[in-house]
This record gives structure tokens, sequence and C-alpha cells, in this order.
């Protein structure tokens, strides 16, 4: 007989068929048994912050041990907390001289076409970025960011399990984005302040899927040479896929820099990285891009968003290549900028490690942090490097002279106290 009552019916969870006369227990599966310990775990208070209240399971459990990449504080967010009116950021490595003219004018110029989706593929700028690098434009995949590219990387190559090789003070979303798919971040020890390329090749294993150095690095500053990169790749099992993250190259000077395209080229399994956030200028827009074989490409376009760069991006960037005149004030303004900052600390007698791109890791004879609280109230903010390992540590931007001048003039009252 049906229920004739409006109140809906409390239904009860699929029972195992029984044999007659016997109660037969269903055997439970891996994700069945992970779900009940983890509800059973979660009825002790400490553990309840796991559990979704209305859906009664975990979150994955990937996402455990992760903890959220903490960007540097927004100006707005900084004057609106301690009442100010003017303030620094030399926090996030950004371009002290603004965006590069020509992007802005393609912005303007493309503003009349946001009601249209953008180009899923980025056509002409991939087309263009062939050509710049002399390479072919099925070479290029496009990036909100070349941060998203190291997630698409992940998400293509590693299965659960899997191990993922960097260096213990390397660009903080490696490990995030290795562990999100649930691999295994493996971390080398530094050699002075720089991968350590034997250190890497010696923990390679048969899981090792992906290995990411960032050249420069971020936050050391530092950087390997084209000859130790050579060496390195030339001795990789087939089995490993090596990232060459360059978003600080355009700071190198001429004779820094490594010829890691060659091993496109030649076809290697090697994924280069590069970025318009930080020497054009454009971090707002959100676009990187990575240079790769076509045969790891056709692998990552699987897992790439379709439509995960925006047409203001994309032309910004397009023509951002063509601002020669821009990228050349901005390497010159990097170098003096760089000078005065590092005379300043000379004199200060703080210790820092040697940079080739455009911020200094500064390490102090006390906690970080309280430094950096103290500059924040002041208007100038920096970036405590204590999610490093690095508890007495700060990186610092090169900025604008007066921007320089500003910090220092604060670091110091705050140093003396």
């Amino acid at each position: 007989m049906k229920n004739k009552t409006s109140e809906p019916i409390e239904t009860e969870r699929p029972r195992v068929p029984s044999v007659k006369g016997k109660k037969r227990k269903r055997k439970l599966t891996d994700i069945e048994t992970m779900q009940r310990k983890v509800i059973d775990e979660a009825k002790s208070p400490s553990k309840k912050k796991l559990i979704f209240p209305r859906l009664g399971y975990s979150r994955r459990m990937a996402l455990k041990d992760i903890r959220p990449y903490e960007p540097g504080r927004p100006i707005s967010e900084v004057q609106r907390r301690y009442g100010l009116d003017h303030v620094v950021k030399l926090a996030s490595n950004e371009n002290p001289l603004g965006p590069s003219p020509l992007a802005m004018e393609a912005v303007k110029r493309e503003l009349n076409q946001l009601h249209r989706y953008p180009d899923a593929g980025g056509f002409e700028l991939r087309r263009k970025l062939g050509d710049h690098h002399d390479v072919n434009m099925s070479n290029v995949i496009l990036g909100n960011g070349s941060t998203e590219i190291v997630e698409i990387l992940c998400e293509a190559f590693l299965d659960p399990g899997d191990e993922a090789i960097t260096s213990e003070q390397a660009f903080f979303k490696y490990v995030i984005s290795v562990r999100w798919m649930g691999g295994v971040p493996v971390l080398a020890p530094m050699k002075n302040w720089t991968f350590d390329l034997d250190a890497i090749y010696e923990r390679i294993t048969d899981k090792t899927k992906l290995i990411f150095i960032a050249n420069p690095n971020n936050p050391t500053g530092t950087c390997v040479s084209d000859k130790e990169i050579a060496r390195f790749i030339e001795k990789l099992p087939d089995h490993v896929i090596t990232v060459l993250d360059e978003a600080y190259c355009e700071f190198l000077e001429e004779n820094e820099r490594p010829d890691t395209l060659r091993y496109v080229r030649e076809e290697r399994n090697v994924v280069v990285l590069r970025t318009f956030s930080k020497a054009y200028g454009i971090a707002g827009l959100r676009i990187g891009y990575g240079i790769a074989p076509e045969h790891l490409l056709e692998e990552m376009n699987i897992v790439r968003e379709a439509f995960n760069t925006s047409h203001l991006a994309q032309a910004a960037a397009y023509d951002a290549l063509d601002d020669k005149e821009f990228l050349k004030r901005t390497r010159e303004h990097n170098r003096e900028s760089k000078r005065m900052v590092l005379e300043k600390l000379d004199k200060l007698g703080i210790e820092y490690t040697p940079t080739s791109t455009n911020f200094v890791l500064i390490h102090l004879d006390r906690p970080a942090i309280d430094i950096f609280k103290s500059l924040l109230v002041r208007g100038v903010i920096v970036r405590p490097m204590r999610g490093y390992g690095l508890p007495n540590s700060l990186r610092i931007t090169f900025g604008l002279i007066e921007e320089n001048e500003f910090l220092f003039k604060h670091l110091e009252a705050v140093l003396a106290i």
C-alpha cells in the first residue's frame, strides 16, 4: 500500500542481500573504509572541521596537509586595516614601472570585445610566441599565469603516489600542485641557496614523474648555469619530465641566460615556463605560457580549461612582445634599483643572498615576522619567508628609487627598536 501522507519518507541505506538463515556482511571497498574511518574520527571535536556538515563525509584526503598559497598583501587591504594613505608594496616582485604601454593600448583597443568569449586556443598569440622563440606554435601552451601550467602538468602526468622532485626553498606552488593530485613531493636540499642538481638526481626513482627547477629561483634569486643544466638533462631517465620555470629570465644578463629551448627543439621531455607578469608588467591580467614538445602538450591540453586566458590578456601579451623599449627600460631600472638596495644592505650590515632577479632575499638576526608586521603598520609591504623554512628571512622587491628610500627609512627605524 502506498503511503498517502505528504511527509517525506525517511529512506534507509541499502542493505546487502542475505542468504536465508544467515546474516552476510558485505566487504567494504577501500574508499568506503577510508570514509568510515574519517567519519569515526570526526566524532572527536578536534576532527570535526574535516567534515562537510550537511554531507557527512570528508574532503579529499590529498588536501589534508596542504596549506593554501598566501599571496602578498594588496595595498588597499593595508590602507584599510591601518588607516594609511601612502603604502609601498615590495612583496610580489611586480614591475615598479607599471605595465607595458603597448599592452595598455591593446587593452583599451579590445574593450569593445568583452561580450565575446576569448579564442580558446589563443591561436594568434601562440603563433607569435612560436616566431619569437623560434619554435612551432604547436609547441606553445597558454596559461592563466605560468602557475596554471604547473597545475596542468600535475593533472596530466601525476597519479596518486607518483613523485615530483624540487628543492626545499623552491616556489611553494610546486608542492601544493603535486599534493592536489595525491602525488608525493620530494624535496632536495639546496647548495648555497641554489638548486643542487646532483642532489635532485640522487632522489630520482621509478616513481619520479616530474622535476621542477625554477631558474632563476624564487625566493632565493639564484640561477643554475647553462652547463649545469645541460649535464643534468643528458643523464635523466626517459620517464622523467623536467620543468624549467623561467619566470624571471628577462632579468638575467645576456651571458647568464641558459639556452633551454634547444631541449624542446630536440623533443626532450622538457617544459619551459615563461610569464608576462614580471618584466612585461601585466600581472593583473594573469597570462603566462609553456614551451614543450608536442607529445607532452597533447596530454596537457586534455586537462587545460577551454577559456583559461582572457581576450584582454591575449591581446595585451601579443602587443607586449613588441615593446622592446619598455623591456629595455625595465632591465635598466632593475639594475639601478638593485645596486641601490644592495649597497644600502651592505651599509646596514644586513646579510643577503646574491640575486639575478628583481628581488633580494635578506637574512636577519631575529624572527622576520616581527619586522614584517612592524613595517606593515608603517606602510611597507614585504614578504616573510617563514613558509619556506626561513623564519629569519624577508624577500624584498626592487622598487622605484623613492619606494626603496621609503623602505629603508622605516627598516632602519624598526631594526633600531
